[in-house]
């Protein structure tokens, strides 16, 4: 029997990898003149491949639909996915977080190293082969039209990504497919992606252990991260605002805000009792020149208006309102919210085929017999961290059994 596999991204790889060693003849088609285009850009070109926590622990990061891949998780483990790619030739490392990286800090290792293995296999795969269209035939085979030409399949894998980061290949062709055989597919919302806000001044700067406290327009605390962030020239970014954006993406964030906390670590009580000894050190100071001591030195100047304190005040002339108002401005530092970056800059793409038209437990359609998803096509999206990638192998991998 012939597969057909749409798409040479992680899920598609692994799921012509499986299937050929189910002794399937597999075909992979991919429409980019290289596989694994979008890996090359992952982990800033490091490609964070996985993530080494237990199951139930990677659940917990999965935004959407996290039963759904149980099974899938429970075939192939992140801690499968590093066996895989040790036993094939590529050393792996753990860093922070339990992030798995290639030794090498290449993206492109990670690729050539399943290329390498599908191709050993037999896996036969066509470069620059656009799929325009499928056909589901009456005996549950398919027919699948390209720019160049067809092919007959008896299963079909559709692992074709989602609409972010459209560059790589990922043109939202699955969604299409999908809706032709019947599915429908969820609304889709940018995922792991930028905050748009109406502070542009500060690009460039970026601050650790910090906290970020989203509200909504009711002043309700809708979230909070702590970490790392970093402001861009069109709002904020960084690991802090990745985990957040996936958090809010459904929302309409008119009139949401959110507010900085300089020092999470420090309570107002003890941030008092910093500043007065500080006061006491740095008492002739201008009140401007004494501020670089507290925060980055691209952030005095707009810090200082927000205190309305004189910037030339000297340090022994602060009043006691003054310092409530400095350690305001350190703890509840506000941010308004314009909304996300557009769904093109997201890292992954929240929403897809609905899962409950995938049996959860083959990858296989409920409504097209003999045709299966994997990966980002699906309505599954987790946080930052190799998850995305693993529930591409997972997905891919049980795809790829063709039960």
């Amino acid at each position: 029997m012939n597969v057909v596999v749409i798409g040479g991204g992680p899920a598609g790889l692994m799921a012509s990898i499986v299937a050929r060693k189910n002794n399937y003849d597999v075909i992979l088609l991919e429409k980019n003149e290289k596989l694994g285009k979008k890996l090359y850009i992952t982990g800033k070109g490091r490609c964070n491949i996985t993530n080494l926590v237990p199951c139930d622990e990677f659940l917990q990061n999965v935004v959407n639909n996290n039963k759904f891949l149980y099974s899938a998780l429970q075939n192939f483990s992140s801690y499968d996915t590093v066996n895989f790619l040790e036993e094939n030739g590529l050393k792996t490392k753990t860093e922070r977080g339990n992030r798995v990286f290639p030794n090498s800090d290449k993206a492109s290792d990670v690729t050539k190293t399943f290329e390498k293995v599908a191709k050993s296999l037999g896996v036969k795969i066509q470069l620059k082969t656009n799929v325009k269209d499928i056909e589901k035939t009456k005996n549950d085979t398919y027919i699948i039209y390209t720019n160049n030409s067809k092919f007959l399949a008896d299963k079909v894998i559709i692992a074709t990504g989602g609409i972010s980061y459209q560059s790589t290949g990922s043109t939202g062709d699955g969604y299409i497919f999908a809706k032709k055989l019947g599915h429908s597919v969820n609304k889709l919302y940018p995922a792991l992606v930028g905050i748009k806000t109406d502070i542009k001044i500060f690009a460039g700067i970026s601050l650790k252990n910090i906290k970020l406290k989203i509200f909504d327009d009711k002043n309700n605390l809708v979230c909070s991260q702590f970490g790392e962030m970093l402001f861009t020239h069109t709002g904020i970014s960084g690991p802090i605002v990745l985990t957040i954006s996936s958090m809010i993406n459904k929302f309409n964030l008119n009139g949401w805000y959110a507010e900085l906390d300089y020092k999470p670590a420090l309570s107002e009580e003890k941030l008092n009792e910093r500043l007065l000894r500080d006061f006491n050190t740095y008492k002739n100071k201008d009140y401007i020149n004494y501020l670089p001591k507290l925060l980055p030195s691209g952030i005095v100047n707009e810090f200082a208006l927000r205190t309305k304190i004189d910037l030339h005040k000297k340090i022994n002339e602060i009043t006691k309102q003054d310092r409530i108002n400095i350690i305001n401005q350190l703890k509840k530092f506000k941010i308004k919210i314009y909304g996300l970056e557009d769904i093109e800059s997201a890292i992954v793409t929240c929403g897809g085929v609905n899962v409950k038209e995938i049996n959860p437990k083959t990858m296989e359609s409920k409504i097209a017999k003999n045709c299966y998803f994997a990966g980002e096509v699906i309505d599954v999206d987790a946080l930052t961290g190799g998850f995305n990638i693993q529930i591409a192998l997972s997905t891919g991998a049980l795809a790829g059994e063709l039960l």
